[in-house]
């Protein structure tokens, strides 16, 4: 394992399952298991997955100031946003660029929790605590387990009364197995799916329950990579894997606009203010790129970063590939030129023992229209 500053509690669990724990954002993570990693994409497709991923970071906002940080550093209008609800948002620099994605959970009039991954939130939201009334708190206790597929409610409601009433990104506080959570209904799978955040000393227990009593219903561990084949075909981009930070420019620096990567839609109507948001306006048109689908003949998925092609020669690369025997499609997502993003571009994927015919194609390739991650009761 690489040196990390960050320590999951079931770290133990994932090592008996043959993981060696990579680091992801300061924290060993279960990049494998010594097993099929179809059957766990398939249970989470069909039946229920459970994960560990608590290498997420937690940061607490509480004070009359709370809201000016969230507003100042993201691109969501949280007046807008109740408490009990959430919402995914993305950050900016000042020249308009992203810099990481976040999900706020409003928990009261002045009190926030917001979840990031590995870019530079915290630094974003420290930088507009300070001198403000607000305290900022980085919690590690704060594990996270989701639980992930269509049987997910199934499971939970036998323990949770009201489980069914908890709509797509809103949360409750609540007890499971008699340890107190906040349960909320996201997750990054493109499924129905429930986030249960639990202190770290009830973090094995219940881990640990659920494997053993989700067993009979086909509810099986599930390692963070096979989340790249569930985003791939649900189009969840993963900072920095398919950005410039990782595929630089030639003769720039990193930083795509949210116009280049299709996440433009996380700036509330009208909003102004936020970091970045002059220039976030202004590069609206001025795409260098888009993130766009790829739809690949046979079955040999894309390898990651392998070269796309058009007419023979390069324009773009395949940040993550896939190929889906349940929905039996082979499918990626691809940066490329604005003029190859249109549908049906014939394309080339240059993988390393080959080249594989293809096609652009708009995304999402499964549940186009999010019904299954949105279902109601």
């Amino acid at each position: 394992m690489i040196a990390s500053w960050r320590f999951s509690a079931l770290a133990d669990r994932h090592r008996a399952m043959g993981s060696t724990l990579e680091d992801w954002s300061g924290m060993g993570t279960a990049w494998t298991y010594d097993k099929d990693q179809t059957e766990e994409y398939l249970a989470i497709r069909t039946k229920a997955g459970v994960m560990d991923v608590s290498g997420l970071k937690k940061v607490h906002l509480m004070g009359p100031h709370a809201q000016y940080v969230i507003d100042k550093a993201t691109t969501r209008d949280i007046e807008k946003l109740k408490p009990g609800r959430s919402t995914y948002a993305t950050m900016l620099n000042d020249d308009g660029k992203f810099v990481d994605d976040c999900v706020i959970y409003r928990m009261g009039p002045h009190s926030f929790m917001v979840v990031h991954g590995s870019g530079a939130g915290h630094e974003q939201l420290s930088m507009y605590a300070a001198g403000r009334n607000v305290s900022m708190i980085f919690d590690d206790d704060l594990h996270d387990i989701s639980l992930q597929g269509p049987l997910a409610v199934d499971f939970l409601e036998k323990h949770v009364p009201g489980i069914r009433d908890v709509i797509y990104f809103s949360h409750i506080q609540t007890t499971l197995f008699g340890k107190p959570v906040m349960i909320s209904r996201t997750g990054y799978t493109g499924e129905r799916g429930y986030e249960i955040f639990c202190r770290r000393q009830d973090a094995v227990e219940i881990w640990d329950t659920i494997v053993a009593e989700g067993g009979e219903m086909g509810i099986i561990p599930t390692r963070f990579t096979t989340l790249d084949l569930l985003r791939a075909e649900s189009y969840l981009l993963f900072f920095p894997y398919d950005n410039s930070e990782m595929y630089p420019f030639e003769n720039e620096g990193p930083g795509d606009t949210l116009w280049e990567l299709g996440l433009d839609f996380t700036v509330s109507k009208g909003k102004t203010g936020f970091r970045g948001a002059e220039e976030h306006y202004r590069l609206e048109g001025k795409e260098r790129f888009k993130i766009y689908g790829v739809k690949l003949e046979g079955t040999e998925p894309a390898g990651e970063g392998v070269p796309l092609l058009k007419d023979g020669e390069p324009v773009g690369i395949v940040t993550v590939g896939m190929y889906s025997p349940l929905n039996e499609h082979n499918v990626g997502i691809a940066r490329m030129p604005v003029d190859c993003a249109v549908e049906g571009t014939p394309l080339t994927v240059q993988n390393p023992d080959g080249e594989i015919a293809a096609i652009a194609h708009p995304m999402p390739f499964y549940d186009v229209d999010k019904k299954r991650r949105t279902v109601k009761g």
